[in-house]
């Protein structure tokens, strides 16, 4: 039986993760994880992509991005096969990395922007990797908030702009719908 084609709308807005064969490791250490956002800074640029948020675990990762053309398919695939590939030749590994296809689930309204923008950063949270969304290195969290520089592929203002026009506001805004988060379960 054949798999069901994906939407690809122009100007999509995706929730994509893709978690570990088996649930296996896909990032063992910073090198991993520094070379998977090169990939990921690539694939946004080839694809004319805007990721909006990310958000790497040790099993598993979280994006949000938009697609201006209809290539999810397309940049995920090159974004999965060539990480996968210099993964296993770096730890010496054979075999699939990921698990299956990528799970993406098109986003239609604002609200589940926002909620999907604290879910993926709160995740290393409720994993229970760190005490708060602002300790992991690993997010997009840190540079939406500022404190620390957004790497060149990341779009921040997306998100700020649902917390106002006011950079600082927003950001600070920001925050504190994330931290509220904990208090309240996302979906």
């Amino acid at each position: 039986m054949a798999r069901p084609l994906r939407p690809a709308v122009p100007g999509g807005v995706y929730h994509v993760s893709v978690r570990g064969n088996r649930r296996q490791i896909v990032f063992f250490d910073g090198v991993d994880r520094r070379r998977f956002l090169r990939l990921l800074a690539e694939t946004v640029r080839r694809y004319g992509w805007r990721c909006h948020a990310y958000c790497l675990l040790d099993n598993h990762f979280h994006l949000v991005v938009e697609t201006p053309k209809p290539n999810i398919s397309a940049g995920m695939q090159r974004l999965n096969s060539r990480y996968a590939e210099w993964f296993n030749r770096r730890h010496a590994l054979d075999g699939h990395l990921f698990q299956g296809r990528f799970h993406s689930r098109l986003l239609e309204t604002d609200w589940h922007l926002l909620e999907l923008s604290r879910y993926v950063v709160l995740n290393p949270v409720r994993a229970g990797l760190c005490p708060s969304a602002g300790d992991w290195p690993w997010s997009s969290y840190r540079a939406t908030v500022g404190t620390e520089p957004a790497p060149r592929f990341l779009t921040i203002r997306m998100i700020l702009a649902q917390f106002g026009k006011d950079r600082a506001r927003a950001r600070h805004a920001y925050a504190r719908f994330v931290s509220e988060g904990l208090l309240v379960r996302s979906s």
